[in-house]
């Protein structure tokens, strides 16, 4: 993808691939596959740059609580109508009255004012705020930031624009999203992915059939975000799956089992690279069974017992000719890849995050006054006031 100028999106959820930002080293192995296929190995690094939700190195991704909109937060929230309702309410009141929400610590605290001293105030011009639901939906909040979502949330926001960016001569950037450290925090990476699929949705414009894509994500453990969506959630990412196509984005999902992946998602899905599935009790033969029936009928291969005996490095592959009707199942093998099939060194990563052209613009630290500090300084003034009298 990178050689063909296409900018790419890389999920690395275990951490190993980081090695693509640095050359590969042949070995008897790589000569071998070479010359079955007649291919020359060429070692060479990708365009390579590093993001993260976290800490770690590479440029931080941030979006601000207004820009993810009550709708979206409601979902990510797993709220039902009437909490639903009382955001929207919150979201409106904010606007109104010119209180920005950036990070978690703004809803935080216009929620606590709402359902307290500002009760009778947004009750008089917005309508009646039941204490249950602003209590429920503290609680979600304080979830949602137990998982970490507190470094997420916030300025300054990442421009989806920089994902698409290409490198001086010529090749796709390769911007790999370090998410090592969410495989615990399902809901964060799920938040995370949501608004991302939603900007990329809401600001790219149709393309129609183009030649090639102008983004292609890759989202390596892909159960992660549905096995903990809720199915409000569920819905949400499917409907931008399944339309974000007609905006010129590819979107591959990668799982170690097809069954991983919603049936209403997996029917979305043009190309299909299946590597060996291992059969050691009787529920891995049944998915087997189920996984080969999700492929095209083959009268040269057994694909349930072909799925057991693909070796490293093969793949069972179908994708859809140009008519758009899927082609024959058909046993591959792969070339082998011309970076490092490794992690960097510290001193490799920490070369390509300095010399990376957006990570000091993102990086910065911004703590604008927003809902936090202006209800703050109205509590205060009034404490104050209370106090002269």
């Amino acid at each position: 993808m990178s050689d063909a100028s296409i900018p790419v999106v890389l999920m690395d959820i275990k951490g190993d691939l980081s090695g693509i930002g640095a050359a590969g080293t042949e070995n008897e192995k790589i000569s071998s596959r070479c010359q079955q296929l007649g291919v020359e190995f060429k070692p060479a690094a990708c365009p390579v740059e590093f993001l993260t939700l976290s800490n770690e190195k590479g440029t931080r991704l941030r979006a601000t609580v207004s820009e993810f909109g009550p709708v979206l937060l409601s979902k990510i929230l797993g709220l039902n109508d009437t909490q639903s309702g009382l955001v929207a309410m919150i979201f409106k009141y904010c606007d109104d009255n010119k209180l920005p929400l950036l990070d978690l610590k703004d809803f935080i605290k216009v929620l606590q004012y709402v359902s307290d001293e500002g009760k009778a105030e947004l009750e008089k011009d917005y309508g009646k705020v039941s204490t249950t639901s602003t209590g429920t939906i503290l609680r979600k909040v304080i979830e949602l930031q137990q998982q970490g979502a507190d470094l997420f949330f916030g300025e300054r926001s990442f421009d989806v624009e920089d994902l698409m960016r290409v490198s001086s001569d010529g090749r796709g950037m390769i911007s790999i999203v370090r998410v090592t450290d969410l495989q615990d925090r399902p809901k964060l990476f799920s938040t995370f992915m949501l608004q991302l699929l939603a900007e990329l949705y809401a600001s790219s414009p149709e393309e129609g059939d183009i030649d090639k894509p102008k983004l292609v994500l890759f989202i390596d453990e892909a159960h992660l975000i549905f096995n903990e969506a809720s199915e409000a959630l569920l819905r949400q990412i499917e409907t931008i799956v399944k339309l974000i196509r007609s905006k010129g984005i590819g979107i591959y999902f990668c799982t170690q089992n097809p069954m991983d992946v919603p049936a209403s998602v997996l029917a979305q899905l043009g190309l299909k690279v299946q590597h060996a599935l291992r059969a050691f009790t009787a529920a891995d033969r049944k998915v087997i069974k189920q996984t080969a029936e999700n492929y095209p009928e083959s009268e040269f291969y057994k694909t349930d017992e072909l799925l057991t005996q693909v070796g490293i490095g093969e793949a069972l592959i179908t994708m859809l000719n140009e008519k758009g009707v899927p082609t024959p199942l058909v046993h591959c093998m792969l070339r082998a890849p011309q970076s490092r099939m490794d992690v960097l060194t510290d001193a490799e990563l920490n070369a390509i995050a300095d010399n990376s052209k957006i990570a000091r613009f993102y990086n910065e630290v911004i703590d604008t006054n927003s809902a936090y500090e202006i209800l703050t300084q109205k509590l205060e003034a009034a404490a104050h006031q209370k106090e002269e009298k």
